[in-house]
Formats: C-alpha cells, sequence, structure tokens
C-alpha cells in the first residue's frame, strides 16, 4: 500500500476524532487494494494513528502484516466480499447514529426516513442487523448478506458501518448518515415531511446514471 493511502486514513481518522464522531479507542478504517485490506489496527485511537502501523487483512479477514488488526476485521472483510466495487470502509461510534440503534421501535429494513436528498443519494436504505457482541463473528453472514444490496448498514446498539468506492465517498456517506440521524431525533415528536416514494425513486435513478457521483461524493 503507498505511503498517500496510509496518509489519508490518518488524517480521516484524525478528523473525524477530533470533530467527536468516534472517541476513545472505538471505531475502524479500512482501504482495499486488490485483494488486501490495510485496516487500522486493534486498540488504536483514530485521533493517534500512525501511518506505518497499520494492519493488513485478506478478504478472507485474515491477518497478513502489520500489527494485530481491529477485531471487527471480519465486518470490513465481509463488506469488500460482497462490494466489489467497494474501495473503503468505516466505521463509527458516532452518538446520533448510535443513539437511532438503540431505538426499539424503529423499522429493521430500513431505519431512518428518507429526510433529505442527500441521505437518500450517499445512504439510501439503512437497515439494522441485529445486536451481536463487539467483535462476534456470528455477525459475519448476516454482514454479508446484507451488503450485497447495502452500501451502508447500522449494528443494533453499536454503530453505522458504511462503504462507499473510495475513501472520501466512504467518509461523505457516514457523516451524512450521521447528521440525518441527528434531524431524525431532533424532529422526534414533530409532524415530519420525508421525501416522496417518486422523489426517491428520482434521486436514486439520478445517483446511479454514468457520472452522477464523482469519486470524491456528490458536492452540495
Amino acid at each position: 500500500m503507498t505511503t498517500d493511502i496510509r496518509q489519508q486514513i490518518v488524517a480521516l481518522g484524525a478528523s473525524l476524532f477530533a470533530r467527536r464522531l468516534t472517541f476513545g479507542r472505538t471505531g475502524n478504517i479500512s482501504v482495499r487494494d486488490g485483494r488486501q485490506i490495510l485496516l487500522t489496527p486493534t486498540g488504536a485511537s483514530l485521533g493517534a494513528l500512525d501511518p506505518q502501523h497499520l494492519s493488513v487483512i485478506d478478504l478472507a479477514g485474515d491477518h497478513v502484516a502489520g500489527p494485530a488488526p481491529s477485531k471487527e476485521a471480519f465486518l470490513h472483510a465481509a463488506a469488500y466480499r460482497s462490494r466489489p466495487s467497494a474501495g473503503a470502509v468505516v466505521h463509527l461510534h458516532s452518538t446520533y447514529s448510535v443513539a437511532v440503534s438503540c431505538l426499539a421501535d424503529v423499522d429493521p429494513s430500513n431505519v431512518l426516513p428518507p429526510l433529505t436528498a442527500y441521505y437518500v443519494m450517499r445512504v439510501g436504505r439503512l437497515p439494522l442487523l441485529p445486536y451481536h457482541a463487539p467483535g462476534d463473528a456470528g455477525l459475519r453472514a448476516l454482514a454479508e448478506e446484507v451488503a450485497r444490496d447495502h452500501h451502508a448498514f447500522l449494528l443494533a446498539n453499536h454503530g453505522p458501518v458504511v462503504a462507499g468506492g473510495d475513501l472520501a465517498a466512504a467518509a461523505d456517506a457516514v457523516e451524512e448518515l450521521e447528521e440525518t440521524a441527528r434531524l431524525f431525533l431532533l424532529l422526534a415528536g414533530h409532524r415530519t415531511r420525508p421525501l416522496t416514494p417518486q422523489q426517491v425513486e428520482d434521486l436514486t435513478a439520478r445517483t446511479h446514471r454514468p457520472l452522477a457521483m464523482p469519486s470524491k461524493g456528490t458536492p452540495r
């Protein structure tokens, strides 16, 4: 893996940590290069990553080189196996997304309503996976199945996992998810006006046209 990719992971980790999108020694970031995956190591703070001390795993989730990988490495590997176009995966413990993941009465097939156009374009449908303890490999098969049809999913009582074509796209999507979760909680108890099914369909079609979304995400 190139030094530039390693530096991009470090820079994104520092940015996410500084903005409290994850905290302590939580969250993990990965980038795929062919059949190998560069991943943040276990026990690391995203705010203090070292570009020379990142883990390398393969598509099976097995450790190849560098320090021991995050115990959630299998989630990243599952997403890449199911999504050949994915170039990066970000998993966070971001506050508002985690709060939504703890709610009792959300729709597990699609947790958040389509409140904004950018949420529809960057995230789309967001399934909720049932609770498993962190690092529980019993989640592997379920994550791989869900990732075939969704590039983002939410782990119950845990946090979001988002794949993107590259690191910038994955970061854009997970940040959009967090802000939409925040909006959803702010609007609780108020009458809302989500986008209509036709508006969602139109945005989805637009998003999947050639060149509709550049590699660094759809600009606002």
